[in-house]
């Protein structure tokens, strides 16, 4: 692949993530307007916090500029979410435990890498470890939804144009995995790909009734890179 198509696919990649990200904004927007977050969840949030927190470090580590930048972005808005959440939440103890204990996960880490600093590869390879466990945590949250789908035989409750951006973000990221060698975005990435196909695959094999589900509603799920 020439240069041209390489930096082409990486700002594609970037802007993908970036929009996908802003799809907690319309969520953010509810909660101003109602001044409440109903009984929606933060952990979302929270999570999205880490694994672009993970992710930068991953970046920063492999000097990789398009990662680096597609998570500073990432952090920032997912903090900027955190914030709105916890002042329009009611339990907002329970929400500071929540985010406690994943601030704790990413210091440990983070410490722990650092003791490796005369070990180079060995902190890449660990940070990558840590990136790759949240990031297919993340791709298995909706396989509780597919289980409803399969049992309803109805794909009215999928938000089918957030499935089709995660794919086309997983996919871009995994050329571009394979394109710089790296096993640790590549992996990531292909589970993406393949669980979006499945979730895609539901709309053929069980069409939805009505497209007035809560799919095609607000969209409370953050997606991470």
């Amino acid at each position: 692949m020439s240069a041209v198509a390489y930096e082409l696919l990486s700002t594609t990649a970037v802007i993908s993530t970036v929009f996908q990200f802003l799809s907690g904004a319309m969520i953010c927007r509810k909660y101003i307007q109602k001044k409440s977050t109903g009984d929606s969840s933060g952990v979302p949030f929270i999570c999205g916090i880490l694994s672009c927190s993970f992710w930068l470090r991953y970046g920063v580590l492999t000097e990789e500029q398009s990662i680096v930048l597609v998570n500073i972005i990432g952090s920032t808005l997912f903090l900027i979410y955190t914030l709105i959440y916890y002042i329009f939440t009611v339990n907002k103890r329970a929400f500071v435990r929540q985010f406690a204990f994943v601030l704790a996960v990413l210091i440990a880490v983070l410490v722990y890498t650092n003791r490796l600093e005369d070990q180079r590869d060995e902190m890449i390879r660990i940070t990558g470890i840590f990136c790759c466990i949240v990031t297919v945590c993340f791709f298995a949250a909706p396989l509780a939804t597919l289980l409803h789908v399969i049992r309803a035989k109805n794909s009215e409750s999928l938000p089918l144009p957030l499935i089709a951006t995660s794919f086309l973000v997983s996919l871009q990221w995994l050329i571009y995995g394979i394109l710089i060698s790296d096993s640790f975005i590549q992996i990531p990435n292909f589970l993406g790909c393949l669980l979006s196909m499945l979730q895609l695959s539901l709309f053929v094999v069980y069409p939805p009734r009505s497209y007035s589900g809560q799919g095609y509603k607000l969209v409370e799920q953050a997606v991470p890179f």
